[in-house]
Formats: structure tokens, sequence, C-alpha cells
């Protein structure tokens, strides 16, 4: 037959996967060049640290009191009326916004609270405190 299907008695004995894995590597780069790469500045604070803190809580609001008392909301520092007006802009987005807070471990008890009041305050009801996990628990001292 002209034209026709060959008839040919031989089997497949390998299915070439050059083509497929072409394929995938060039979308693989495709992926990459275009995936969005989001960076956070940040800003160094000094974490207290706890033998038994889990992983960080990834929420969508960082706030930050750094050890010379200055507040920071994600990223840009920012004074307290600005923090305020900066997560009811949050809430009003997403009522289910949560914080994560950090604060440098030198700075007195009452300003940590004073911010957790101010973020409570707006109404985001979850919130997590920051703090760097200790690599060794310390030691308890031994009682006489």
């Amino acid at each position: 037959m002209a034209g026709g299907a060959q008839d040919n008695d031989e089997e497949i004995t390998g299915i070439n996967v050059t083509p497929l894995v072409d394929v995938v590597l060039v979308l693989l780069i495709i992926f990459m060049v275009t995936a969005n790469f989001i960076v956070r500045e940040t800003v160094e604070v000094d974490l207290p640290r706890a033998a038994n803190g889990g992983e960080t809580v990834q929420g969508l609001v960082n706030v930050v009191l750094d050890k010379e008392g200055k507040l920071f909301f994600d990223g840009a520092q920012v004074s307290e009326d600005e923090l305020l007006r900066r997560v009811a802009q949050a809430l009003e987005k997403d009522k289910e916004t949560r914080a994560i807070i950090s604060a440098d471990q030198s700075l007195a008890y009452g300003r940590v609270m004073r911010l957790i009041d101010v973020v409570k305050g707006q109404g985001i009801a979850k919130f997590a405190l920051n703090i760097e996990k200790d690599v060794a628990p310390a030691a308890a001292p031994a009682a006489p």
C-alpha cells in the first residue's frame, strides 16, 4: 500500500524520554523566572529565647518594637497613631488578620504589654510573640 502504515513486526523496547525532560526543564525555568520572590525588610531585635518555643507563626502583619523603643509595621517605622491606623486598615482588608509581635528582650515588660494592648485594641484577636528557640535548654539549678 502506498502511503499507508508500514507493517513492522518489531516491538518497541523503550520509551524515549528526552523530549519530556526538555519540556520539564523549560517549564521549570519559566516558573522560576516568573515566580514572585517576597523580600521583607526586617528590623534587627534581640529576641528572647525559650527552650520550648515552637516554630515562628507566619502572620499577615509584623509589628516590631526595637531596643530604642521605635515601632515598625511590616518593616516601615511608624508612630503609635500610625500603627493604629495601619492595623485598622489591615483588618478592613481581612477580618482574620493575625499579628506577629517582636520586641527586644531588653525592653521593659510594660512597654511590650502596651504594644500588645494596641494591637488587640484594634481588633486583632490572634497574635503571636516572636522568640528565638534555644538550641539547648538551660539546665535548671540544683535544689540544695
